[in-house]
């Protein structure tokens, strides 16, 4: 029997995964704080129970690859390095921040120059189902632009009713038809705002929807990491060889309503009940104790790690100004550049991964 791409992982490199994971819901925990303080400019979108496979995934991208998150895959950019601080900052939207206080959450953009050794970031855009082609259009655009490079691969997540779009369908049969180095991770989070999912679709398993374009596709429970990144991993390597998009859909438990303003009252108790006890850090810490990455007390030492970073990031942030009023017409004609600050990337503290940190 083949070895899975998670048994080369080192101890090292596991506590890393966790760490951003943690990291993740640490800074959703502090930006609940800054909501409640009226500190947070418009809605906040939890990610709670969903850490994990956003990391997983991301995990298993190389340093120049591209990423589409949504606005639940906050370990998604923690994975590939971006400060806390930015998110922070596009929250309450503050001048400073990547969108100059337009734009809200994690609505940032990371575009660096061809032959840069950076990760493309492009946050959420408004109608979700179009970041399938935009994240078609980011892969081939690159396999243009240099045809004799490792291909870049693109990996966008798209939530079960952003894959009832139409752009979804056009986008991932166009990635299908040019062999586009895209991975697409379609989350079954059980809920579209307050739609279930068997109200949207008839197939059993929503990766199923990749069946129509003949792409390669598998359900994966999502908030089991090391399975998800195996998935993964094996995806992105495929991609990147020349094979071809594929689908990866995790079965996954959105644990808290759309946004903090929704109490989630249609979710049964029972389901909540059902993923509370299948939550992806309290499973991944247990894979750490178990395969000897880890000892109890450095999984306590990393939470404090996270938790105490998050607060600090967000502190800065709070002190920093609001956009100033004048500049509210500027970088609205094409005369008047108006360039957003770039977004800063950092260092894991494991530093083991170098393709997805930078110094």
């Amino acid at each position: 029997m083949s070895s899975a791409p998670s048994d080369a992982l080192t101890a090292t490199q596991l506590l890393e995964m966790y760490y951003f994971a943690r990291l993740a819901r640490e800074v959703e925990e502090r930006l609940v704080i800054l909501f409640r303080q009226s500190k947070v400019v418009g809605g906040l979108y939890r990610s709670l129970g969903q850490e994990g496979e956003s990391v997983a995934t991301a995990y298993a991208l190389n340093r120049r690859d591209a990423i589409l998150p949504l606005i639940r895959n906050m370990g998604a950019l923690m994975t590939v390095g971006v400060r806390p601080l930015e998110i922070f900052r596009q929250y309450m939207a503050k001048g400073t921040g990547n969108s100059r206080g337009r734009d809200l959450n994690i609505h940032i953009v990371h575009l660096p120059d061809t032959e840069a050794d950076e990760p493309v970031v492009v946050g959420p855009i408004s109608m979700l189902g179009d970041s399938i082609p935009v994240a078609a259009g980011i892969a081939m655009g690159s396999r243009m632009r240099q045809p004799s490079a490792e291909p870049r691969v693109a990996m966008a997540w798209i939530g079960d009713g952003a894959t009832s779009t139409g752009a979804f369908h056009e986008g991932m049969n166009f990635a299908a038809v040019q062999k586009i180095p895209l991975v697409v991770v379609a989350e079954d989070n059980k809920y579209a705002y307050s739609t279930p999912i068997a109200k949207q679709m008839a197939i059993r398993h929503i990766d199923e929807r990749a069946a129509a374009y003949g792409m390669p596709h598998e359900m994966v429970d999502g908030n089991d990491m090391l399975a998800v990144y195996d998935v993964a991993k094996r995806f992105v390597d495929g991609a990147r060889s020349g094979e071809g998009p594929a689908l990866i859909g995790v079965d996954t438990m959105r644990m808290l309503g759309h946004a903090q303003h929704d109490d989630a009252q249609y979710v049964p108790r029972a389901v909540l009940e059902e993923w509370t006890a299948k939550d992806p850090l309290t499973r991944f810490a247990r894979v750490l104790v178990d395969r000897s990455a880890a000892t109890p007390k450095q999984i306590d030492d990393v939470d404090k790690m996270a938790r105490e970073y998050a607060a600090s990031e967000a502190d800065l942030a709070a002190a920093e100004p609001m956009p100033d009023p004048v500049s509210v017409g500027r970088g609205v004609y094409v005369d008047d550049p108006f360039a957003a600050p770039k977004i800063e990337f950092v260092r894991s503290p494991f530093a083991t991964s170098a393709q997805r940190t930078s110094a």
